[in-house]
């Protein structure tokens, strides 16, 4: 007997049985969706020997589906890893100018027994600190959209003429260019002559925002880093270092998480 529909949640009866094959590929921690529907595009994903043409490709499972000709396993528990990402480092796979990337000091740094990771949110170039890396696509982006409201918390150190009470007028939000930016917790560490080390926590993480946000009060961010995403934090981990969150820790965190 087929178990009764939830409320709010019937299937359209056009719709096929199933979850779409990015979805499914996601949370088997190939990349995330977005990466997949590109790996789509390119001709890289199969079934049965079959090109997918489509991400509205729907299946019940896996089997028989391939990525660059080899088999998909089955979704390993998901994990989660902090990482002191240096600067200079790019938060990609690979670079056409020939930068280092952040997977260049993750092969010493994280377990043998890892797989594919994939960064949770990005850091600039020169912006270090944690990073957050996971083999869940599904994780990944659920933790990334900026309504899901996970604070982020940033330290810059910036030169340049500031007030406590423009840092304070942040919780209010700030529209710069056009672009809107949600409320921000800033506060001024410390200052020494025109240089301050100031602490920001934002919310949405929308493309530079701590830099974007900094330079029209006219200031001039020397380093920034990442201390803190969630309830997770930075603390002493060494820098090019990575440590798993505990399982306990990650499924408290996951239990809190709106369903995207």
């Amino acid at each position: 007997m087929t178990p009764p529909t939830k409320p709010g949640h019937e299937r359209a009866p056009d719709r096929p049985e199933g979850d779409r094959i990015a979805k499914l590929l996601a949370r088997a921690g190939v990349a995330s969706r977005r990466e997949i529907e590109r790996m789509i595009a390119d001709g890289r994903i199969a079934i049965n020997g079959k090109k997918v043409e489509t991400p509205a490709t729907f299946l019940e499972h896996l089997r028989g589906v391939t990525v660059d000709g080899k088999p998909v396993g089955k979704a390993e528990p998901t994990r989660l890893f902090a990482f002191n990402k240096p600067p200079g480092l790019l938060t990609a796979e690979s670079d056409p100018k020939g930068r280092p990337t952040i997977y260049d000091a993750l092969k010493n740094s994280l377990p043998k027994d890892v797989g594919r990771v994939m960064p949770i949110g990005r850091l600039d170039f020169n912006t270090e600190g944690l990073l957050l890396l996971t083999n869940d696509g599904g994780l990944k982006r659920r933790m990334e959209l900026p309504s899901s409201g996970i604070p982020r918390t940033y330290r810059a150190r910036a030169f340049g003429d500031v007030t406590q009470e423009q840092l304070e007028s942040l919780i209010e939000g700030i529209t710069i260019d056009g672009m809107r930016y949600g409320r921000i917790d800033a506060n001024m560490e410390r200052r020494t002559g025109r240089n301050q080390w100031i602490e920001m926590t934002i919310t949405e993480g929308k493309n530079r925002e701590v830099r974007r946000v900094l330079e029209h009060f006219g200031l001039e961010v020397s380093r920034l880093m990442r201390t803190a995403y969630g309830p997770f934090e930075l603390a002493d981990l060494p820098r090019g270092q990575a440590v798993e969150i505990r399982k306990g820790d990650l499924g408290r965190f996951v239990s809190t998480l709106k369903k995207p």
